[in-house]
């Protein structure tokens, strides 16, 4: 039962415990620390050399224009030219919205390799404590993995907690796209890990490329891990308010706009990557078809009809998972609205059967896993529904359901 089903006292009882719990959480953690910048950060520093800079006496277009225009501008380009581009300023290309994609990927080698060599000094500087050393440490080995010869990197920004996006598979040939939206302590050094590999936004992309390949291996996808915003720190005032997400979801918009092709889309958001979801939700492209959202804490709104979207709403979350909770609620821009579970939320309710607790909804041979793929080649039919009917596939119409299986 959520606070949406019960009486108005017990509402406001339930808001002031989660004030009080954001409260303790204060006291106990303090206010989240934001790193000081002194000066432009690499990828500022990239971006306005850009904006100086000129190829063969032309000027250069401007880094935010229109993801269109920029594409314009790099077609009228020779190969080399384009590569040329990329080595001279290879943040701001590996971070350009409407730049080729197998460009973006040659730069942001790049970049990765100049970020590395940064912190291999670091590990060295005896002006940094033991902490920082190994800090720098751990990135040139997460910079080294990112290397691998096999790896799409799409976004990367070495600056503060890092900000890095992954394809896997052809992003230019795909007929259906996927988009791993993750929530809290998303950063380089989470982007992947080996203990608990599918409760990163690397083993969720993964995981969900092999289930998808697997659910319908005639129909050529690809899925981005997307961890391109800046995310909450732990579970203090950041998560509990939408700064962090209104954020996020200015850059996920950015980033679908100018995905090659006209393929469709699906989005897959898990714990407060729903909340970015849910507030990029009105102004997502068409091509966006779906919304699946797992362990979510809300989405900012009361009920599904008010993200105004056109793309189906998915929603699902394990029976062990601790965000069940949380108050489904939103008091003075703390709590994201109600639950998307709930039948008041009108939400399609997907089987997350298999799923382990919270970070568990991509671990291979869960139910949930397997309905994120089916929505990803656009399944819908064989979809599992948490109620024992089919209820989640109720009023699509004979050209959803038919997916490709």
């Amino acid at each position: 039962m959520t606070s949406f089903d019960t009486s108005p006292q017990l509402n406001v009882w339930r808001a002031l415990l989660a004030l009080a719990v954001v409260f303790v959480m204060l006291a106990t953690t303090g206010w989240t620390a934001l790193r000081n910048q002194r000066g432009p950060t690499a990828l500022e520093a990239s971006v306005t050399a850009w904006e100086h800079g000129r190829i063969d006496g032309r000027r250069l277009p401007d880094a935010q224009a229109a993801p269109a225009r920029l594409a314009r501008f790099f077609a009228s380009l020779t190969q080399w030219q384009r590569a040329s581009l990329a080595r001279r300023y290879p943040l701001a290309v590996g971070n350009m919205n409407g730049a080729p994609v197998e460009l973006r990927y040659l730069a942001n080698r790049a970049a990765l390799r100049k970020a590395r060599a940064v912190e291999r000094l670091r590990m060295h500087d005896k002006r940094l404590s033991l902490s920082g050393q190994r800090e720098a440490g751990r990135r040139a080995h997460g910079y080294d993995s990112l290397l691998n010869p096999d790896r799409h990197i799409l976004a990367f920004d070495p600056a503060g907690s890092g900000k890095v996006a992954e394809v896997f598979g052809n992003l230019n040939r795909a007929e259906r796209v996927s988009v791993v939206v993750p929530g809290v302590d998303t950063e380089l050094l989470t982007f992947q890990r080996t203990d608990r590999k599918y409760s990163a936004p690397v083993g969720m992309a993964e995981a969900l490329y092999t289930a998808e390949r697997a659910a319908s291996p005639d129909t050529r996808t690809a899925v981005i891990a997307w961890a391109d915003y800046t995310s909450p720190s732990g579970l203090g005032m950041e998560a509990a308010t939408a700064t962090r997400a209104e954020q996020g979801a200015v850059r996920l918009n950015a980033l679908l706009r100018a995905l090659p092709g006209r393929s469709p889309v699906s989005l897959f958001c898990h714990s407060y990557g729903s909340v970015v979801c849910g507030l990029a939700a009105d102004t997502l492209p068409g091509r966006v078809t779906d919304i699946a959202v797992a362990g979510s804490p809300g989405m900012r709104v009361e009920k599904a009809t008010q993200l105004h979207t056109s793309a189906r709403v998915w929603s699902m979350r394990d029976a062990d998972d601790w965000i069940q909770d949380v108050p489904y609620l939103e008091v003075g821009g703390l709590g994201h609205g109600a639950d998307p579970v709930s039948a008041a939320f009108g939400a399609r309710v997907l089987s997350a059967r298999g799923a382990q607790g919270h970070s568990g909804y991509f671990v291979p041979g869960t139910e949930s896993l397997r309905n994120f793929a089916q929505i990803g080649v656009g399944a819908y039919r064989t979809l599992d529904c948490a109620a024992q009917n089919d209820t989640c596939r109720a009023g699509l119409s004979a050209a959803a359901t038919a997916g490709r299986a």
